[in-house]
This record gives C-alpha cells, structure tokens and sequence, in this order.
C-alpha cells in the first residue's frame, strides 16, 4: 500500500475522487437548477421563493467550490466541463421552471439524488479512514436533510 501526502492509500483515494468528481457533477446541474428557478420563478409566492432560491443557490456554489477542492486534496483534477457534467449527472434538469411547487418538487428530487451519491461516498470514505471527506459529507447530508425536510413541508408533505 501506497500513502500520499495526507495519509491516505493512494488507490483507494483515486475511488473516492472519482465519486467526488460524480457528486461535483450533480451540484453543478443543481447550481443552475437554482439559478434557473430563482430567475424564472412566478406567481404569488414570487418574493419568499425569490429569496430562497438565491440562498440555496449561493449555498450551492460554495458546496461545489468544497468538493473540487477536495477533489484537488485528494491527488485529482476535478471535472470542470459542462460536456462532463451533463455526462455524469443524474440530478433531473429543470428546464423553464416557473411554478412554485414545480420548482419545490425539483428541489427535492434534486437533493434526493444529491443524497444517494453523498451517502456512497461517507460509507466509502468511512472505510479507508478519509474523515477530511468523511467530514464533509456528512455536513452536507445534515444540511440537505433539513432542506428537504423544509421543501416537503412546503409542498404539505410528509418526509
């Protein structure tokens, strides 16, 4: 076995980069999903949901921000192409949402995917002792959580 700078098997980080690379991926295409939303938004609610998406938008950004970064730690170039996104995403793309509760529903179907990969990666970090990811996918699922929590809420639905 391998270690790199930080400690860590240099195969086994090679694994959890590639996943990172995937979950960079997927916030991308969130990102805009929010960006698309919180510009197109309509209708009643138009001021809160404005507001909000901005937050979750501003908030995503910072989380994509993160993973490169983590990325770039762990010895890898992060993804960095709109060609390599829309390859790699599962995320569902939003495309022309104006309504609130469309807008809502692709929020949480967003972060429901986002949450699949994070939790594939904490289990796998976990396992080769990487607590920098480790860490940082846990903040995220605790964070996303509560987000869906909120948006279910919202739409009058039960998590």
């Amino acid at each position: 076995m391998t270690l790199n700078s930080i400690g860590l098997d240099t195969d086994k980080t090679q694994d959890i980069a590639q996943d990172l690379n995937n979950l960079l991926a997927n916030f991308q295409i969130y990102y805009q999903n929010l960006r698309g939303i919180h510009w197109n938004i309509k209708g009643k609610r138009f001021f809160d949901l404005h507001v909000k998406f901005e937050e979750l938008y501003t908030d995503a950004n910072l989380k994509v921000d993160e993973i490169a970064e983590r990325i770039l730690t762990l010895g890898v170039t992060p993804l960095h192409t709109f060609e390599d996104y829309t390859k790699a995403a599962k995320v569902p793309v939003g495309k022309n949402v104006s309504m609130d509760e469309k807008a809502v529903k692709l929020i949480v179907d967003s972060l429901t995917e986002l949450l699949k990969i994070e939790r594939h990666i904490l289990d796998a970090s976990d396992a080769i002792n990487d607590e920098g990811t480790n860490s940082m996918m846990s903040d995220f699922i605790t964070e996303q959580e509560k987000t869906v929590w909120m948006m279910k809420a919202w739409l009058g639905e039960s998590v």
